[in-house]
């Protein structure tokens, strides 16, 4: 009997390299799919070229064939578009989310299918549990969990998805990549826009929304400085204000409390802890559950309003096609256009869009 083709995510980087290996161990016949969906490299930050390299030394050691495509028109259509106009709107996007949703998880999956596949796996720090209906699990390493990115992702195509280095701590798959002596071992683990890389951020942005500079003032209405645009701030920053120290003010420091689009007005405040920086609750919409549906009713469960945040205790009440979730506790600087993503213990319920904050 023949054994079920898996096609791999291969980004060029340690985790799907070894994800690849585990996979082979394990009996599948295994190919490696290498996707580059941003095409402007002029500037020199896109690293996709030597990242397929890696790939390609990566798959050949595993004597693994290597797919190689480009969805550069769905990433621009699905994703950053969305991206932009997030921002345009005075909103923080978290495009990764979308990226898995649409590219990796959307065209990607869908292309391996056509490929053949029985299965699409990734080296995401995540589980799947299939059950009648699929569940998102947290990745072991509870420093590399990544199921706050996945969590908009279909059962459907999570039924036919492999995680293979879920179970394991990022210091054992270096590991193994070191005694497998894949060229891939000791890369840099990549960060920066999902397919876009690290580069610097206002001058990437600048490139394509125009900077409406403007006033900073206090919850006071107090103008105490001039910004850049509103598009390069973000709720709770510190640096990069350019306000120092003022006069008739203490010496605490500034943090960005609000954006006010209609006047082009960036308002900070003083104090990390300042009462204008806490949220008790908030309004998340473009909602998206694992199951298909939420949990009936009202619920209670832990959420986080970022990816490195701790779990939070709150309570969930759903309004048709939006929610409400208060939390125990406050929470600081949440912000409009992120995520929300819900959990009960180790299972990713799902998620939604920061829409408001309360």
């Amino acid at each position: 009997m023949t054994a079920p083709l898996v096609i791999v995510g291969m980004s060029g980087g340690v985790d799907s390299s070894v994800a690849a290996h585990l996979l082979i161990e394990q009996g599948y016949r295994v190919e490696g799919l290498f996707m580059s969906n941003w095409e402007e490299d002029e500037d020199g930050y896109c690293t996709s070229a030597q990242d397929y390299q890696d790939a390609r030394q990566v798959c050949l050691q595993l004597s693994i064939p290597l797919h190689r495509i480009s969805f550069a028109a769905e990433y621009r259509d699905r994703v950053f578009a969305h991206f932009l106009a997030e921002y345009q709107a005075g909103r923080t996007p978290n495009p990764d989310v979308l990226c898995n949703r649409e590219i990796k998880f959307g065209v990607c999956f869908e292309h391996a299918k056509r490929l053949g596949a029985s299965y699409f796996a990734t080296g995401h720090y995540a589980r799947v549990r299939q059950k009648p209906v699929p569940q998102l699990l947290r990745g072991l390493d509870q420093t590399k969990d990544q199921s706050y990115f996945l969590h908009a992702i279909s059962a459907a195509a999570l039924k036919q998805t492999l995680f293979p280095i879920g179970e394991l701590q990022k210091n054992e798959v270096r590991r193994l990549a070191k005694q497998l002596a894949l060229p891939t071992h000791d890369k840099k683990d990549s960060t920066g826009i999902c397919f876009i890389g690290e580069r610097p951020f206002a001058e990437f942005l600048a490139k394509y929304l125009p900077a409406q500079p403007g006033e900073i003032r206090s919850s006071n209405d107090e103008v105490i400085g001039k910004h850049r645009g509103l598009m390069y701030y973000t709720l709770g920053q510190r640096h990069g204000l350019g306000i120092g120290g003022q006069a008739d003010h203490p010496e605490a420091a500034w943090y960005v409390a609000a954006k006010d689009l209609q006047r082009n007005v960036l308002i900070v405040v003083q104090g990390h802890d300042h009462l204008a920086l806490q949220q008790r609750s908030l309004r998340a919409i473009d909602l998206s559950w694992i199951a298909g549906k939420p949990p009936t009713g009202e619920f209670s469960c832990t959420a986080k309003v970022r990816y490195r945040q701790a779990d939070q205790i709150c309570l969930v009440e759903l309004h048709g096609d939006n929610l409400q979730a208060v939390f125990e506790q406050p929470q600081r600087a949440v912000t409009p256009g992120q995520y929300v993503v819900f959990y009960d213990n180790e299972v990713c319920l799902g998620g939604g869009v920061i829409a408001s904050t309360e």
